[in-house]
């Protein structure tokens, strides 16, 4: 945990954000993979990490905005449960470490919400994306499951997008060993990856190093042969010469927070001469975008010049044609790139996803509807203290290729014929986090090898 007025702070800002009403804060439970007892790894709600920073299921808070109060509400466990568990803090002694001085029971916390109800006091809450959260705020509130997503409150998502965003010296220090273990991952990977290993013997490996690390993977670990599969979670092909190797994957700290970096990378020792090709336009991409990025400009203009970028190598290896802008503009390289080229970072790997992208990335805005365009998480006015993450990538994926050109789709723009000699290329994707300054953006964390002379070294 950080200091107890870290936690205090935080809890007083989001008050005076909100202004009126009670801030029901749920934590999470334990989720039973095939009965209660055999539950998968616990993840506290990353909210209730933020202001509260305990890391114990089965837990509400509640604020006070009038009154000024905080109040920690669950159930201690008993004797029974330490016989398994061993000896664990009470709920005062963990709350206290967050500056709490009130915890009471979960039948207490019913108490509470109803004398609320009753007074005409308004709850806020944020969208649930737990099926049980749900029906614990139905139980609770009296609303019914299906109506929970039209109850949440606008102001508490963007009282708690405001602080969130914008991180602290103490959360900087935690993120950049995330992604310090991060890049000892996708280093190792590199060094690993031979003709006829297993997938999942790099699965194996990178869930070994975050561990190692003294937390957790921080999502699913993405180690495919098929990169053209944005988020493939299918381990079981073996890798083999001429292959490209799409890592995805990053390391979570003891208490929360983030890395996540991608890498391609070839199987054989050296990339093939038309591996080289593709690569090096997403590495310009990349390059490109990172050195735009700063406070005061929108996000979307990063993602359109890596776009751009992409758009203009691809036409001079004859896969695309026409004016690069126009076809940019019309959406044309979403055959090759039909996602975004970064995300917010921090407790979240896509940091506070959960609250809605409108909120989080667009700053209230709508989205574009564009296919490509729309996947695009991140597009508000970038402020210092942002973390996020720089990933642009180039997929040839069958089936999309397949459906634009049954369709005759941007024919001005893109060269079927051509493109129909790439379908069993795959897709390549780098990834780095950075940090917005208030002169400009730095990396974080140590470098992770990203030129092509710098992996084929690791590939020796």
């Amino acid at each position: 945990m950080f200091k107890e007025s870290v936690y205090i702070n935080r809890r007083n800002q989001l008050r005076r954000d909100v202004g009126s009403g009670i801030i029901l804060l749920p934590g999470n439970d334990e989720s039973p993979m095939n009965y209660a007892d055999n539950p998968y790894h616990f993840r506290q709600d990353s909210t209730f990490l933020y202001f509260f920073g305990i890391n114990r299921p089965g837990l509400y808070a509640v604020l006070d905005t009038e009154q000024g109060t905080d109040a920690v509400f669950g159930d201690d466990f008993t004797v029974e449960d330490f016989v398994w568990r061993g000896k664990q803090p009470t709920i005062a002694e963990e709350a206290s470490l967050a500056g709490v001085k009130e915890t009471y029971s979960l039948k207490e916390l019913y108490q509470t919400i109803e004398k609320a109800l009753n007074t005409g006091r308004k709850i806020h809450f944020l969208p649930p994306y737990r099926a049980d959260i749900t029906l614990k705020l139905q139980d609770m509130l009296g609303i019914p499951a299906k109506l929970i997503p039209d109850s949440i409150s606008t102001k508490l998502i963007q009282a708690v997008v405001s602080q969130r965003s914008i991180k602290s010296d103490d959360e900087l220090f935690e993120i950049e060993k995330a992604v310090n273990t991060s890049v000892d991952m996708h280093v190792a990977a590199m060094k690993m990856v031979r003709p006829g290993m297993k997938e999942l013997e790099v699965v194996a490996e990178m869930t070994k190093i975050a561990l190692n690390g003294g937390g957790f993977l921080s999502f699913p670990v993405i180690a495919t042969i098929n990169g053209q599969t944005l988020h493939n979670h299918f381990y079981g092909n073996t890798a083999k010469n001429g292959d490209l190797f799409l890592l995805d994957c990053g390391a979570e700290t003891e208490m929360g927070y983030s890395g996540d970096l991608s890498s391609t990378f070839p199987v054989s020792s050296t990339f093939t001469t038309r591996q080289k090709d593709i690569y090096e336009i997403v590495y310009n991409a990349h390059t490109a975008a990172a050195m735009a990025l700063k406070p005061g400009i929108r996000f979307r203009e990063i993602h359109r010049i890596a776009c751009l970028n992409i758009a203009m190598g691809l036409k001079d290896l004859g896969l695309m044609k026409g004016n690069s802008e126009e076809a940019v503009e019309a959406g044309a390289h979403a055959l090759f790139f039909p996602c975004g080229t970064g995300h917010m970072m921090g407790l979240d790997v896509h940091d506070m996803e959960n609250l809605g992208e409108i909120y989080v990335g667009y700053d209230g805005k709508p989205k574009s509807t564009q296919f490509g365009l729309k996947s695009l998480r991140l597009a508000r006015e970038l402020q210092p203290g942002f973390v996020l993450t720089i990933e642009p990538g180039i997929y040839f994926i069958p089936e999309l290729i397949d459906l634009w050109k049954k369709e005759g789709k941007f024919k001005e723009f893109l060269n079927y014929e051509k493109i129909e000699s790439y379908r069993d290329f795959g897709g390549i994707r780098n990834e780095e986090d950075f940090l917005i300054t208030s002169e400009g953006s730095k990396p974080i964390g140590k470098a992770k090898p990203m030129t092509i002379a710098e992996v084929e070294d690791l590939r020796k």
